[in-house]
């Protein structure tokens, strides 16, 4: 079978478009899912049941089910609650925050448990309160262990927004499909994509891998 690339130069402006979304998306999606996955890993390391059980269920919610139908829940679901029509792109960044939040929360608990108590209570002892010694000593030591386990989810939030094309998020896969559609060829947009996909996914892991050894050197 001939590989045509006069669909893969046709697609092309289409491809990168596609890809400067995914891109943004992902990257959006990680910090908001960041900073919702300290809060929730915390609210489940409370030591009051009653505070602790509704981030306990939103972990296994939210792990225990697929994204794909976490999408068509928040975009057909959630969404029209804030606003019509809904944005497919508010809908991406909406899924992958709240889906990456749960498995960020594990690492940041996973992450904290494991300095030592010591710690904490060497902090108290020099006049801090919780808030201040987490800040100050527990967090920044266990940020250096927490590296790797947010590499790998970064790395596997890029892939899992390809599942936003079943939205017509105009991400990378999107466009895939759009040619597939044109062309009724799967061979030239469906590789392309994956190769886009590997070049990206090998870029994040080389420049996670230059951090991890920033931080191990520091």
């Amino acid at each position: 079978m001939d590989f045509r690339f006069d669909i893969v130069l046709d697609y092309f402006p289409l491809f990168l478009k596609g890809t400067m979304w995914t891109i943004l998306l992902s990257l959006l999606g990680i910090l908001i899912g960041t900073i919702l996955g300290l809060l929730i890993g915390l609210g489940k390391m409370s030591s009051i049941a009653v505070i602790r059980l509704p981030f306990i269920w939103y972990i296994n919610l939210f792990r225990g089910t697929p994204f794909f139908v976490q999408i068509l829940l928040i975009h057909f679901g959630l969404m029209p609650i804030f606003m019509s029509p809904v944005n497919p792109i508010a809908t991406g960044v909406v899924a992958l925050s709240l889906n990456a939040a749960a498995y960020i929360a594990e690492i940041f608990r996973a992450g904290i448990q494991s300095i030592d108590r010591g710690q904490m209570e060497a902090a108290r002892s020099l006049g801090m309160n919780h808030i201040q010694s987490m800040r100050h000593v527990i967090l920044p030591q266990s940020f250096k262990r927490m590296i790797p386990p947010l590499g790998n989810e970064f790395i596997v939030l890029l892939k899992e927004s390809s599942l936003l094309a079943i939205i017509a998020a105009p991400e990378l896969m999107y466009w895939g499909r759009a040619a597939q559609g044109q062309y009724y060829r799967v061979w030239e947009p469906y590789l392309t994509v994956a190769i886009i996909y590997l070049v990206l996914t090998l870029t994040l892991t080389y420049l996670l891998n230059h951090v991890e050894k920033r931080f191990k050197t520091e």
